[in-house]
């Protein structure tokens, strides 16, 4: 029985509106983050699983549950990329770029996970993302959530996020909360779920994170991070906060807010809407000052963030198409000057699009349909004389003109080059 062909389940085509507001969503960020130092990377769409597995952690959703990992015909374990940031770091640690520290790097493409798709979150989903490295400074944790709210603010939809922040505290505050969980969660055992229960020993932040309904009764009254904090970690967090309202960026303190990996330090963010329902997080990051080290790099400071280009492009509207057509119109044995002339327009970086074949009418109705905003009609009586007739597509206004001037008055009546 034969099966009609359709995007694998978590996938699809991305093609006119939705790429157009897709592409744009990456052209500002990757234009803004320029603006602030950031230059771009492209690392692989696939790693050896152990760049995925060790900094992810064993006991993370992403690693248990939703890698897509296979062995190649070499019998090398890989892994489609799940995220951006071990990619980015592995590349600077095998391409020797921690020598030229600090490193400000940005990146766009698609990353996949297997997970229950819905509106928002799909298994092949987009990301762009920003990795400062090198600066252990909390006031480039302030610049780095900036950056992401000029991105909000640019594309119109700033009005409609919440910038939601919190400190997990730097090792010793972690070790000590860490602690009290494990205390606090050891009696209730054989209450948590099976995933809480594997994390208690292993990372007992993750539990925090655990959608089960048991599980949440248990967590409402478990220790909170902000009462582990030392001064030191507050002093970092107060400084951070301290820079995000110098530079104008609204925020609200989440102390739910964590990360459980490991290496993950001091400031947590996320840039919240209500607009998505569940898939309501459209910007993530935080510190990692321990991710590089923890991937066999020397010990260096982190900051980043992700943003999902496919959640921000449900919020915006589609920009309009830049380019304005000409289409070029031969009647009767003009095709090879209409050809040729087509190729100049272009090259003086008009876009044009020659119309091949059919009579007047189905060569007009062509051209309405691709929106051409005039006619280069080619008749062979014109063109004994020099001439052209250039029709307005919008009026239905005709003027014959020199085709020695038709560059010229195009460009001066219908559109601007490019």
């Amino acid at each position: 029985m034969s099966q009609k062909l359709q995007p694998a389940r978590g996938t699809q085509d991305i093609f006119g509106e939705e790429y157009r507001k897709q592409d744009h969503i990456v052209q500002v960020s990757t234009r803004l983050a320029a603006c602030y130092g950031y230059e771009s990377i492209a690392t692989p769409i696939f790693e050896y699983t152990a760049a995925f597995r060790r900094p992810l952690g064993e006991t993370s959703d992403v690693v248990g549950k939703e890698m897509y990992s296979f062995m190649d015909c070499g019998g090398e374990e890989l892994t489609l990329r799940p995220e951006g940031t071990a990619g980015v770091v592995r590349a600077v640690i095998s391409n020797g770029m921690t020598q030229n520290m600090p490193l400000k790097l940005s990146y766009a493409g698609p990353m996949m996970r297997y997970e229950r798709p819905q509106l928002g979150r799909r298994r092949q989903f987009h990301q762009m993302g920003v990795e400062c490295l090198g600066v252990n400074h909390p006031l480039v944790d302030a610049e780095t959530i900036a950056l992401g709210f000029e991105i909000m603010k640019s594309l119109n939809v700033a009005h409609r996020i919440q910038v939601q922040v919190n400190s997990i505290g730097d090792l010793a505050s972690r070790q000590a909360y860490r602690q009290a969980l494990v205390e606090y969660f050891t009696p209730f055992l054989s209450d948590l779920s099976p995933d809480s229960q594997a994390r208690l020993t292993r990372n007992p932040l993750r539990i925090l994170d655990s959608k089960d309904a048991k599980d949440k009764a248990i967590i409402a009254n478990a220790p909170r991070f902000e009462d582990y904090l030392n001064d030191e970690s507050i002093a970092f967090f107060n400084e951070v906060c301290r820079g995000l309202t110098v530079l104008n960026v609204p925020y609200i303190i989440n102390r739910q807010l964590v990360r459980g990996l490991d290496y993950y330090t001091h400031t947590a963010f996320e840039f919240v809407t209500t607009d998505l329902g569940a898939q309501g997080t459209v910007l993530a990051g935080g510190r990692y000052d321990g991710l590089v080290q923890l991937m066999g790099g020397p010990e260096i400071a982190g900051v980043g963030w992700a943003l999902g280009i496919d959640r921000l492009a449900l919020m915006i509207d589609a920009p309009k198409l830049e380019a304005q057509t000409i289409a070029v119109v031969p009647i009767g044995e003009t095709e090879n000057i209409a050809f040729s002339t087509t190729m100049y327009l272009r090259n003086q970086g008009l876009t044009v699009d020659f119309l091949y074949s059919g009579n007047m009418v189905k060569r007009m109705k062509r051209a309405n349909k691709i929106g051409a905003v005039a006619a280069v009609v080619m008749g062979e009586e014109e063109l004994q004389t020099g001439q052209v007739i250039v029709k307005n597509m919008e009026t239905g206004d005709q003027d014959i003109i020199k085709i020695s001037t038709l560059e010229t008055y195009l460009t001066t009546h219908f559109l601007t080059k490019k």
